[in-house]
């Protein structure tokens, strides 16, 4: 099987192999669709296939479509396992605790994934295990969220026990037509239109040990992981891009403390992203309009939440500002019903 490395915007099929089964579930031959979203169905027999993120938006708009399942996404996710996420699944399988298995995942998602970005942090006593489509500039990111968070669940139900269940789960789309499946699946309180997707559950649990953890095939993994990260070559610019999808709309991100996370000074991240042709206000103001776009069109959530969320301080700088990106205003915008 290949694991190469893989570029932005690109992903393994990985959790997403599932399609093809879950079709044939509504009684639809899958590759008929999977052709017309513009791939090989070949591709559905191995989940390390590369595809590109925005014409897998495309086969999870489709099979909506077809199924007329607002939640096609969440029965992908459902069906999928640990293996789906090969060697980071390993590697969370031999990780002594759920906390390693947790970093391990957010350490190496990008080797296989290029398109989610997953963060982990800890307020209050609670896990925020986060996710977020990065450069989301497509339909059907919600449908990628939802199979994000229920193979989530299936993970931690593998490493923790089979009754493991978050607190709460927050999903960024307005309600569906249905939302018992989502009750049903994670066992938890759901909680709709929210600025970002994330399972909440408490802190302790990064303490439980993994049962039938190998240690030195745990340190086997890890430095083939590390291996393919340090051949990933990827711009410095687009890790930053990464770093900022999920940490936006949770906390600070001045130049200087994303400069101070990465351990060097504010002159060195501006000449680093200056050489790759990007300034961090250009970046910044990127992140933030990818996201605005996206609660604007997939929520319900308020002007004020979203400028808050984005860090403005009130609701009238942050639609100058959406007035700059797009020639219209927030509210137009969302009225216009326009794709992210």
């Amino acid at each position: 099987m290949s694991r190469r490395t893989i570029p932005p915007g690109y992903i393994h099929l990985g959790v997403s192999k599932e399609i093809a089964p879950t079709l044939r579930d509504f009684g639809i031959a899958p590759d008929p669709l999977i052709r017309e979203a513009g791939l090989d169905p070949k591709l559905f027999n191995d989940g390390t296939s590369v595809v590109a993120l925005i014409t897998l938006a495309r086969l999870y708009a489709l099979c909506v479509a077809r199924t007329h399942c607002s939640h096609f996404g969440l029965l992908v996710g459902q069906r999928a396992t640990i293996l789906s996420m090969d060697l980071i699944g390993r590697l969370m399988q031999h990780s002594t605790t759920i906390g390693e298995a947790l970093e391990g995942l957010v350490s190496n998602l990008s080797v296989q994934d290029r398109a989610v970005v997953v963060s982990l942090t800890v307020n209050d006593g609670m896990v925020l295990l986060t996710h977020a489509v990065y450069r989301s500039q497509m339909e059907s990111a919600e449908q990628i969220t939802d199979a994000s968070l229920a193979i989530a669940v299936n993970v931690l139900r593998t490493l923790c026990g089979g009754d493991w269940r978050p607190t709460e789960v927050l999903v960024p789309r307005m309600a569906p037509a249905e939302t018992e499946p989502y009750r049903r699946h994670f066992r938890a309180p759901v909680r709709f239109n929210q600025e970002v997707a994330t399972l909440v559950f408490p802190a302790e649990d990064l303490k439980r040990k993994v049962a039938g953890a190998d240690p030195l095939l745990h340190a086997m993994l890890e430095e083939r992981l590390r291996q393919m990260r340090a051949n990933a070559g990827s711009e410095f610019s687009d890790d930053i891009r990464r770093l900022l999808r999920t940490r936006l709309t949770s906390t600070r991100c001045s130049a200087e403390d994303i400069a101070d996370l990465l351990a060097m000074h504010r002159r060195t991240l501006s000449r680093r992203l200056k050489d790759g042709g990007s300034g961090y206000r250009t970046i910044i103001n990127e992140i933030r309009f990818e996201i605005a776009r996206q609660l604007l069109h997939e929520t319900d959530v308020s002007l004020a939440q979203i400028a808050a969320a984005l860090g403005y301080s009130e609701a009238s700088a942050f639609t100058r500002a959406f007035r700059r990106w797009s020639g219209q205003t927030p509210t137009a915008w969302r009225s216009d019903g326009h794709p992210r």
